[in-house]
């Protein structure tokens, strides 16, 4: 059978809906006798708690709730470490309310619900609170200094990991290469800043001994395994649903939040539903951030521009717990190389903690900032050896015929970092052609002529996609001829209820329309990981293909029976069902979902039909035959990769500088992206434009600031500034296709892409403008002010 839907620009099935105002948020949730939460957070970043007393919170008339850590009893442990690796020597995590010590500005310290949100607030201002200030980590250089104040009693050196590996020999060819360079580049910290924040509501069902949690959360089924054990119910009887969710971006996956326990206890022992919704300010200062990271980075590199080796010491900052272990370093890590043939590696990376909000990965999840130094690292050598940008690249790329590439790591799913697929070469050409880079030079001179800097930046990447552990499926047939698919994932704007619904039509000769897609509702389907690190339309898209296959496989074989046909002559098509050759006597895909369930619709039009077509109703034996297996055309579909694919892309920009203000615009931008077969490439398009727009974002306008008191600054959208449309400029998106060996379908994951080369391209970019003044970036992100001092100090040399 001929594919017809995968690989094509449908529309989104999503869009009529969220157009039409048809979604449905956790804050739309609004159900009877439903009570209302809010938080107590610690104004300092660390300190003791002296004495708390919430006798007046509680006596506040329509406050029904005040939970403080001495009201949790055996709930009050620690959230759960969700990925353990060796190297973590020193984990903690955080408790759901701070029993003796707060650790950031930020930390919860008590839960009060209320009749509504403004009585809860209300009653928050009514507890009575005693601190004791204790010294502060504001910063990776207090982290790691010798002397410094500890975050947690007994963690020495704030050290929470150890992380080294090693390819190759690279001490002994750094100490023999004919040129070797050392720098330092620093990346702040940025945040997810989803359109909207984090929310639950829970209810419980004194009945039923049923809990029910809305939430708006990247991983369901992880959520209600997790909820099962703290409150110890049977898993049947705890359902989390993620509806509609505006935005995760890393930020949701968290396993737990505090308010995500908090909320339903409260509920369980209330009796009533509870809904606690973030603001924006809480999510500032309470929702999980990413991206500190200092290197001190070696480098060596011959005559002909080849890279020789790399060693890479440096600091991640963990912030105050770390509940998702060290997947953010090891992805630093393990990304570093990206699309070079670097054969002698060394990796040396401490985790410390400091006073400031937790961190969990956030799109990119690490690989920003390895990209940002192997990249600033070409275009040094670039330099160093008057060569192009470009060329040195092309030297040192993996060549295709040299797929899988083993780099030698172990990446952050356990397996192997080994490239499965990839065509470095013919994606950069694509990206040259689509930037007229040849005539640059040209333009860039004439414009400076004008008083005008102009400079083109180039940024490559390989990102790992498409993680285990696993994810699963299920496709059935319904009577009237649609068909639902139900999968543990859920979706913060990827299009599953597209891409899935392509994947489907495709096996079941039907229209994409026709299939509903439920993602994220733990009794839909019961099993699965959640929707991150690019996996879900690789890992979950299998699943879904391979449960449609079963389901098929039945049609075909239930067919044979009625058509006296084989079922190898079974064809389905336009929603039909015949032997080839002879479309006009068929039957509806409705119609054998009917006839495959010999227990239901006996009698009716099913019969009717079947009889009018000389089709027998019922045959003798048994209703069902062992060979058709279980009853209806309904199958359930697993796919666990062997391990992650890596899918790959270059970005390359035209900015033009503004030396009196440090403003920069873009002039052109170009993406050229491999993710190995594309289901619908609007979808892959729109992907990769939303993570550059992220990207821009982390680049040059988002930076969370905090003082030495680890107090946030730039804690509203008048100082942490998002772009707008008016920033973002046209983005030409390129495709290159390399499928994968790893799964059915070829496919890569797309998700991050978008975001992780923009830092670098951006770096790239203002070098080559601003080469007259031989400046040259090792920090992300800037922002005006900030390029402004480094272009004054710059031109105050007496060389400029």
């Amino acid at each position: 059978m001929a594919t017809r839907w995968f690989g094509a620009p449908v529309q989104r099935n999503e869009d009529p809906r969220l157009l039409r105002g048809q979604g449905v948020y956790v804050d739309d949730i609004d159900l009877p006798e439903m009570l209302h939460a809010a938080v107590l957070r610690s104004p300092y970043a660390h300190a003791r708690i002296a004495r708390i007393d919430t006798q007046a919170a509680s006596s506040l008339p329509g406050v029904h709730l005040v939970l403080t850590a001495a009201d949790l009893g055996d709930v009050l442990e620690p959230s759960p470490l969700l990925i353990p690796h060796q190297a973590l020597t020193q984990p903690r995590t955080q408790l759901p309310l701070a029993l003796h010590e707060v650790r950031y500005v930020g930390e919860a310290i008590a839960f009060i619900v209320a009749d509504s949100r403004y009585l809860a607030e209300d009653a928050l201002e009514l507890i009575d609170i005693e601190y004791e200030p204790l010294p502060v980590v504001h910063s990776l250089t207090i982290a790691s200094a010798p002397d410094a104040p500890l975050v947690h009693e007994g963690v020495q050196g704030n050290i929470a990991a150890h992380l080294v590996q090693s390819v190759g020999k690279p001490d002994e060819v750094l100490a023999n290469a004919p040129h070797v360079i050392r720098e330092t580049f620093q990346i702040e910290r940025g945040a997810a800043m989803p359109m909207e924040c984090r929310g639950i509501v829970a209810r419980w069902d004194q009945y039923e001994q049923m809990l029910t949690c809305w939430i708006s959360t990247q991983a369901p089924i992880p959520i209600r395994n997790g909820l099962s054990a703290i409150f110890h119910l049977p898993e049947h009887k705890v359902r989390v649903i993620a509806p509609d969710v505006g935005g995760g971006f890393g930020a949701k996956i968290m396993l737990f939040y505090p308010e995500e326990i908090l909320a339903p206890f409260a509920t369980m022992r209330l009796g009533r539903p509870v809904k606690w919704i973030e603001d924006r300010r809480e999510n500032f200062i309470s929702t999980n951030q990413e991206r500190g990271q200092r290197h001190e980075v070696e480098y060596a590199f011959d005559e002909q521009g080849l890279l020789l080796a790399v060693r890479d010491i440096f600091l991640h900052d963990t912030g105050a717990y770390i509940p998702y272990g060290i997947i953010v370093p090891v992805i630093t890590a393990c990304s570093l190389p990206g699309p070079y043939r670097l054969k002698h590696y060394a990796s040396d990376c401490r985790v410390v903690y400091t006073n400031k909000v937790p961190v969990s990965p956030y799109r990119g999840a690490g690989r920003p900032q390895a990209v940002f130094v192997m990249e600033r690292i070409m275009d040094r050598i670039a330099l160093e050896l008057q060569l192009d940008r470009l060329e040195v690249r092309a030297r040192n790329f993996i060549r295709p015929d040299e797929f899988p590439w083993d780099v030698g790591l172990v990446y952050q799913d356990g397996g192997p970092t080994r490239y499965d697929s990839g065509n470095y070469q013919a994606a950069l050409d694509k990206l040259k052609l689509a930037l007229d880079y040849g005539s640059f030079a040209t333009r860039q001179a004439q414009a400076r002529l004008q008083g005008r800097y102009l400079g083109i930046g180039i940024a490559y990447y390989v990102e790992g996609t498409s993680i285990g552990p696993y994810e699963g499926a299920r496709v059935r047939v319904e009577p009237d001829g649609r068909v639902l698919v139900a999968t543990g994932v859920t979706s913060q704007g990827q299009s599953h209820q597209t891409v899935f619904a392509q994947i489907v039509a495709d096996q079941l000769g039907i229209e994409p329309q026709a299939v509903l897609v439920t993602a994220g509702d733990t009794q839909a389907f019961n099993w699965g990981v959640g929707t991150f690190a690019s996996r879900a339309g690789t890992v979950a898209g299998s699943a879904v293909h391979l449960a449609a296959v079963k389901v098929r496989e039945k049609v075909k074989a239930l067919a044979a029976e009625l058509f006296e046909a084989s079922a190898a002559d079974i064809e389905l098509a336009k929603g039909k069902v015949f032997v080839r050759g002879a479309p006009q006597r068929s039957l509806t895909l409705g119609q054998m979902a009917i006839k495959a369930n010999p227990l239901r619709y006996t009698y009716g039009e099913s019969a009717r039909t079947l009889a009018a077509m000389n089709l027998a109703a019922a045959r003798p034996g048994p209703a069902l035959p062992p060979e058709r297996g279980a009853p209806g055309l309904e199958a359930d579909g697993f796919y666990s990769p062997a391990h992650g694919s890596f899918a790959s892309g270059v970005h390359g920009a035209i900015i033009e500088v503004d030396l009196p203000t440090g403003m920069v615009s873009f002039i052109k931008y170009v993406a050229v992206h491999d993710c190995g077969r594309l289901i619908n490439p609007l979808v892959v398009e729109g992907q990769v434009h939303g993570g550059v727009a992220q990207g821009i974002g982390g680049a040059f306008y988002e930076r969370l600031v905090f003082d030495e008191t680890a107090q946030l600054l730039s804690s509203t959208f008048m100082d942490y500034l998002l772009p707008t449309a008016v920033e973002i400029p046209h983005i030409t998106v390129e495709h290159i296709e390399t499928p994968s060996p790893l799964n059915p379908l070829g496919m890569k994951g797309v998700g991050e892409a978008g975001t992780i080369p923009v830092a670098a391209l951006f770096a790239s970019a203002l070098d080559d403008a601003l080469s007259p003044w031989q400046i040259r970036i090792r920090e992300m992100p800037l922002h005006p002010c900030r390029l402004h001092e480094i272009l004054q100090a710059a031109r105050e040399q007496p060389d400029s």
